[in-house]
């Protein structure tokens, strides 16, 4: 009887929970699913911007506009995921390795979390500025003060995929320390015996990283691949703050859709756009947390 009375009022505290979760998430979902399949045609003409249903899905999928964004996404994705990935694990290394003043080298690399994704963009459209010769300004101008002229560039506004790899810099820097953080963690939730008995069998130090450490960090590798991948689809403020709302060269699905909502007055595009960037979300997310469940239940086994 007690368990009983315990379970309905421990209920009733999560019960508000559960009801704001239920409408500001599963209920939007459901509405914008929904309005992704609307048929629409215009007031005056009668014309069919939209058939509705499935064909709202080729429609967009099919624009040269969207594949352009998409393939924008790809390029960012990977220069955002590989480069933190990357920069966090050297970071992290350095820092378990002991360092003078660790926790001040610490605070560096967790600063930028700190700044928004807005207030970080604005900083960094002036240092990633294209102009050249006496307009150069930001990197350009720096790299023109060391004598590095040649590798001045046009950064986001290049003409080519270079563009958006020069879009995840700002968000390497920013989210390199999270990376870092995690990494570092996993570094010191391993045992010094474990390392000893490595040295002491005659192993090197990157022979103990490579067949030691590295293969005891792959769970936190792949949480920090999760968070981080799923975090360049839905980038939207960074790019926005750097490149404006209306950048066909940096365009993404995201700042498409601000497009087609705000701009074009078109909610039934930016609800298939919307779905469509759940859907690739869900591809990188839902697995993870099988895999994860699964884990969890060998470990209890």
């Amino acid at each position: 009887m007690r368990k009983s009375r315990d379970g309905l009022v421990g209920f009733l505290f999560v019960l508000p929970s559960i009801i704001l979760v239920g409408i500001f998430v599963y209920w939007f979902i459901f509405k914008n699913v929904s309005t992704s399949f609307d048929r629409v045609t215009t007031r005056a003409t009668k014309r069919v911007l939209h058939d509705g249903g499935v064909s709202n899905y080729s429609q967009l999928l099919g624009s040269p506009d969207y594949q352009h964004a998409l393939f924008n996404l790809l390029v960012l994705t990977v220069v955002f995921v590989a480069g933190t990935m990357l920069f966090g694990l050297l970071w992290a290394i350095l820092l378990e390795k002991g360092v003078t003043a660790e926790g001040v080298f610490r605070s560096i690399y967790l600063l930028p979390m700190a700044i928004s994704f807005i207030a970080a963009g604005i900083v960094w459209r002036w240092l990633l500025a294209p102009g050249k010769g006496d307009q150069a300004s930001g990197l350009n101008q720096l790299l023109a003060m060391l004598g590095l002229e040649r590798f001045q560039s046009g950064w986001w506004q290049s003409p080519n995929s270079f563009s958006m790899a020069a879009m995840a810099i700002p968000a390497i820097w920013q989210l390199s320390g999270y990376v870092m953080a995690l990494f570092l963690a996993g570094f010191r939730g391993i045992s010094e015996d474990q390392r000893e008995a490595a040295r002491i069998d005659g192993a090197s130090e990157w022979k103990i990283y490579r067949h030691v450490l590295f293969p005891q960090l792959s769970p936190i590798a792949l949480s920090a691949l999760i968070i981080i991948g799923h975090m360049s689809m839905k980038m939207f403020d960074l790019i926005y703050a750097i490149a404006g709302q209306n950048s066909y060269k940096a365009s993404v699905p995201s700042t498409m859709m601000w497009t087609q909502l705000f701009q074009q007055g078109d909610p039934t595009a930016a609800a298939v756009n919307a779905t469509i960037l759940l859907v690739l979300v869900a591809l990188i997310v839902i697995p993870y947390l099988m895999y994860t469940n699964k884990t969890e239940k060998g470990m209890r086994g």
